[in-house]
């Protein structure tokens, strides 16, 4: 049976990210053919769908120039918000406030405007909020203050709020809360970083837990959500969660190296945290040890996944293959260095 689905004109901002570029790479899959995905200037889409070109429209344009925006956005049906920023660099603070609140606002103002059939936010679990470790977290849970939450948790969470705001002014919106998504494409920044980290026998596993997802889950589920009635609500993405120390292990097993053994301590986190600041200091690129990363990876909590499960009818993949495929698929990026 053919999907009524698949005529649909498709904006995707953030295409040139990992999660944009599977779910784009998902949406050819399905049959999809009037796609146009959203970029900023000078940059390049990742692997593994680099073979984009002949089957989308790549537009350059930022969510923060309006007139640029509204021309992309013109004739679109379908929106999937993707673009965002994730960073716990004390100095992308303000980027933070422009690109996840400032740029979502424009997306959900213009959406509208335009009369844009369906927007799917992309969020993150970090926008539910923490109050104490150890607590399981819903997609029910009320937004709390707390020094548990990040400054990226909270830019994603008052970027949730406009979303909000445009559901109250009659925008058919959805939203999903993905925890850390791992895939395979980008090994410099995100989660990818871990494994060219472990594969150059890093010793060292936080104390902490985390929750993740495979990224290939998110794009199915975005597109389910997408393709269903469902409006004005928003769902966990998470498969399940895993400390550190599995974590770690299971990524060097899956690349052949000896799994962390050294347990990070307080001294250490301190020591680590205090590297990241005098590092940084003499560098322009993006901080990933900060004092709040230090502190987050030795926390752990818990994200609830049965609404996906039992209003979507959502299968996960398990964190033990998505681990094992990503792992594949960075020893596939050396052998082609």
């Amino acid at each position: 049976m053919q999907n009524p689905h698949t005529g649909k004109k498709i904006l995707v901002t953030g295409a040139s990210g990992l999660l944009g570029a599977h779910l784009v790479g998902h949406l050819l899959d399905q049959g999809y053919t009037h796609i146009r995905a959203l970029r900023r200037p000078a940059e390049k889409t990742v692997s593994p769908y680099d073979g984009f070109a002949g089957k989308i429209t790549w537009v350059e344009a930022d969510i923060l120039d309006l007139p640029a925006l509204e021309e992309a956005m013109e004739g679109a049906e379908w929106v999937f918000h993707c673009a965002g920023l994730v960073s716990f660099d004390p100095r992308d603070a303000g980027l933070l406030r422009e690109i996840n609140i400032a740029g979502t606002a424009n997306i959900v103002n213009l959406c509208l405007f335009m009369g844009v059939g369906k927007l799917l936010h992309v969020s993150s679990v970090a926008a539910l909020g923490r109050t104490k470790p150890g607590q399981t977290i819903s997609e029910s849970s009320k937004w709390e203050r707390s020094h548990f939450n990040t400054r990226y948790g909270t830019s994603k969470f008052l970027g949730e709020q406009e979303v909000w705001r445009g559901i109250e002014e009659g925008l058919n919106a959805v939203i999903i809360n993905p925890s850390i998504v791992l895939g395979s494409g980008r090994w410099t920044d995100g989660p990818g970083r871990f494994f060219p980290l472990l594969h150059g026998g890093f010793p060292f596993y936080p104390a902490g837990a985390t929750a993740l997802v495979d990224a290939r889950d998110v794009a199915r589920m975005m597109l389910m959500m997408m393709e269903s009635p469902v409006a004005g609500q928003r769902f966990i993405a998470s498969a399940g969660h895993l400390s550190y120390k599995d974590f770690f292990k299971q990524i060097a097993t899956a690349l052949g190296r000896p799994a962390p053994k050294v347990k990070l301590s307080p001294i250490l986190q301190h020591l680590a945290m205090r590297y990241g600041q005098l590092k940084g200091i003499w560098s322009s690129e993006r901080r990933f040890i900060t004092a709040e990363t230090v502190r987050q990876s030795s926390l752990e909590f818990f994200y609830d996944n049965s609404k996906s499960i039992e209003q979507l009818g959502f299968t996960y993949t398990t964190i033990e293959k998505t681990i094992r495929d990503v792992a594949a698929g960075y020893l596939a990026h050396l052998d082609t260095k």
